[in-house]
């Protein structure tokens, strides 16, 4: 009997740790997961934050001021990470420091703000710059229901009508692409334009 109790005592740890690694793969099986159900978890399109009356301002890399946006209210939308403003008032200094003045009721903007969308109302004014050799140019206005701005290229685009006025001059089109570095206007389908004479 002795010699039964000797040999049983020997498989009595490969027992044990059969009994163990049975009670572990149970305990995996059984145990809910919760980063399993926030992995699955819907994204949908919910603001993540709120801005009321604010004012956001941003730098290049010598201290010199890029741009300052003001709003009554700004929603984060974290599925495509854009930044929806309400009343926004948008002043823009490109590298030549001009300054772009742009305003609507309802402007969105992509994570780093250089494409904008302004929707309702739109207006984007670059103003006259400093005068250089001959004669200044005239400051600029884009008014419309609607005006896409691409701030690094200094573009402005609209799939919808829009008025131009340059100085005293006044154009109405279904369609603009501006290239203000380019200097370059594109006016479509119905276009009208009075043109005033130049004062001698």
């Amino acid at each position: 009997m002795r010699g039964g109790l000797d040999r049983a005592s020997i498989y009595l740890p490969i027992i044990l740790m059969g009994f163990m690694a049975l009670g572990t793969y149970w305990l995996a099986r059984n145990t809910p997961t919760l980063g399993g159900a926030e992995s699955q978890k819907q994204v949908t399109h919910d603001p993540d934050y709120f801005m009321r009356r604010f004012s956001v301002k941003t730098f290049d890399a010598t201290g010199r001021i890029k741009s300052e946006i003001h709003g009554s209210e700004a929603r984060h939308y974290p599925d495509t990470d854009t930044l929806q403003i309400d009343q926004p008032r948008i002043r823009s200094f490109n590298d030549r420091g001009e300054l772009t003045v742009a305003t609507a009721r309802t402007a969105l903007s992509n994570a780093d703000g250089s494409e904008v969308q302004l929707i309702g109302e739109a207006v984007v004014t670059r103003e006259a710059p400093a005068p250089a050799k001959g004669a200044q140019p005239p400051k600029l206005e884009f008014r419309g229901d609607f005006l896409h701005v691409f701030v690094n290229s200094e573009r402005i685009r609209s799939h919808k009508p829009v008025e131009l006025v340059r100085g005293n001059d006044r154009f109405t089109a279904d369609s603009l692409d501006y290239d203000n570095i380019g200097r370059v206007l594109e006016l479509h389908g119905r276009v009208h334009g009075v043109i005033q004479p130049r004062a001698n």
